[in-house]
């Protein structure tokens, strides 16, 4: 017969990363424990409500549930199953040993008969066995079902920003939305022009945004450095081929990790901004040329770090003038431009058909990189490997065989495009004779280190080093005679075309 005096606590638990969905919800199992209490009889003192994992011991309200108990205030539990009370050892041990000692003296629940005696203790026993099991081996099969995803090159999780889950196949794609974004973000970073909080604001204010806020700085870093981008999967130091689309080329990642190396190192005083401070190197000594200001006007000097040098100052307005010059020598008539424009789209039919023994070359290597990969596991299997070793020597293949995939994917492009380079370079000749004219010293100056590199400044005169095919401009117009009759006419400049820039 139920002790009329006996006093109940309703406990109801429901934790939020239990897949089972034959588990009720808390407003369920309230409902249902007050209608069984009701019906058989039973006095609730307290209603415990928690929603929490019950795999590991430390839940809170459960605690103050257990000492309320050993204080006497209940000598009961009304709960919708033993797993709802304990799935770990300890606070199942807790609940046996208060019913061993007498503080707990009936434990009620709908779909489980339970009663204070010896039999009774060991199904509760075991009840509590296999709630513990069911959660050491749910566990199981999730780092296994993660494994496999990742062996699969599946991303395992939730999608990071940039992509979406695919509910369909398991995978991810592109978030068309965000996607441009985040290689847009790529771009800005590996120009090495833009701190990572300038990134941040220039991002978060054409309306890049996490799921639920705004992006932190440290998103912004945690993004740069996922090589999920390039379609590598990184999980718990380990490397994984992914089959997803990735957004950025390895090539654009890599860079972005080269310019954060560099801004993580300690750095020195700000200096005033000067157009061509750093920019050349002193003739006579090797040193770098700085500038400063005196009497209103800037002057370029040697810093003579290296001991006494005679090179003389010399104005900034004489530099920019012999900058000018320079982009001139290299500069092309609009109409000529155009016509090798039009003469190299001609040519991109017979230039897709460049680099086919290349192609299979790379094709060979990433059949190789495959069976190798294949071995390497072989030998972890057999033991001949740690799991440390296995690890770092797949990660080098892994980045091996993604390169040549980029490489194979570059010549897919170059097939198309590989005459665009010479085009954009024409379009830079015309674009120098009027930027020549008419163009600020910082932009002079940026299309200048385009068509050259080793800047020197010497006896008051710039001196550099014209790229490939800046100096065939130069020498052509020179033979060619800027001005004069034929100079225009395209047989003159067709060593520019035979080349790839």
């Amino acid at each position: 017969m139920q002790n009329l005096n006996m006093r109940y606590f309703l406990y109801a638990r429901k934790s939020t990363d239990e897949p089972d969905r034959q588990i009720l919800s808390i407003e369920a199992q309230l409902s249902e424990l007050r209608e069984y209490a009701q019906k058989e009889g039973l006095t609730i003192a307290r209603e415990f409500i928690e929603s929490k994992t019950a795999k590991e011991p430390g839940r809170e309200i459960f605690n103050d549930m257990i000492a309320s108990i050993e204080d006497g205030m209940a000598q009961g539990i009304i709960a919708w199953h033993p797993d709802r009370l304990a799935r770990n050892s300890i606070d199942g041990g807790r609940i046996i040993y208060l019913v061993d000692i007498g503080k707990i003296t009936a434990l009620k629940f709908p779909t489980f008969w339970f009663d204070p005696t010896p039999q009774g203790k060991f199904m509760l026993s075991i009840a509590f066995g296999q709630s513990k099991y069911y959660v050491d081996n749910l566990s199981e099969n999730i780092k296994r079902g993660f494994r496999q995803k990742l062996r699969n090159g599946i991303w395992p999780a939730c999608a990071p920003l940039g992509y979406i889950n695919d509910k369909n196949t398991k995978t991810i794609y592109p978030d068309k939305d965000r996607a441009v974004f985040i290689r847009k973000t790529f771009e800005l970073y590996a120009t090495g022009d833009y701190p990572l909080a300038e990134v941040r604001r220039i991002m978060n204010g054409v309306g890049l945004k996490g799921r639920h806020t705004t992006l932190s700085v440290g998103n912004y870093q945690y993004m740069l450095k996922n090589p999920v981008y390039y379609g590598l999967i990184r999980y718990k130091g380990e490397l994984y081929e992914g089959k997803h689309e990735p957004i950025i080329s390895k090539a654009l990642f890599d860079k972005c990790q080269e310019v954060l190396l560099r801004k993580s190192k300690p750095k020195g005083p700000r200096l005033k901004p000067y157009t061509y401070r750093g920019v050349f190197h002193c003739a006579t000594c090797g040193c770098f040329i700085t500038t400063e200001t005196q009497k209103a006007h800037n002057y370029l000097r040697c810093t003579k770090r290296k001991g006494s040098c005679d090179e003389p100052f010399v104005r900034e307005e004489v530099i920019e003038e012999q900058i000018k010059g320079e982009l001139k020598n290299v500069s092309l008539p609009p109409a000529l431009a155009a016509l090798l424009i039009q003469h190299a789209e001609a040519e991109k039919a017979a230039a897709a058909q460049a680099g086919e023994s290349a192609r299979q070359k790379l094709r060979d290597n990433l059949v190789i990189l495959t069976d190798q990969l294949g071995k390497l596991l072989d030998l972890v299997l057999q033991g001949h490997l740690t799991q440390a070793e296995y690890a770092s020597k797949k990660a080098q293949l892994v980045n091996d065989k993604k390169e040549i995939e980029n490489k194979l994917a570059a010549f897919a492009r170059e097939g198309r495009n590989r005459l665009e380079p010479l085009k954009r370079f024409y379009a830079l000749c015309e674009i120098a004779g009027k930027s020549a004219v008419s163009g600020s010293p910082s932009e002079n100056l940026q299309i200048m280190r385009k068509i050259g590199s080793n800047f020197f400044l010497g006896g008051q005169k710039i001196k550099l080093k014209f790229n490939f095919p800046s100096e065939q401009v130069r020498e052509l117009r020179q033979a060619a005679g800027f001005g004069k009759p034929g100079f225009e006419t395209s047989e003159i400049w067709r060593p520019l075309r035979d080349s790839n820039p």
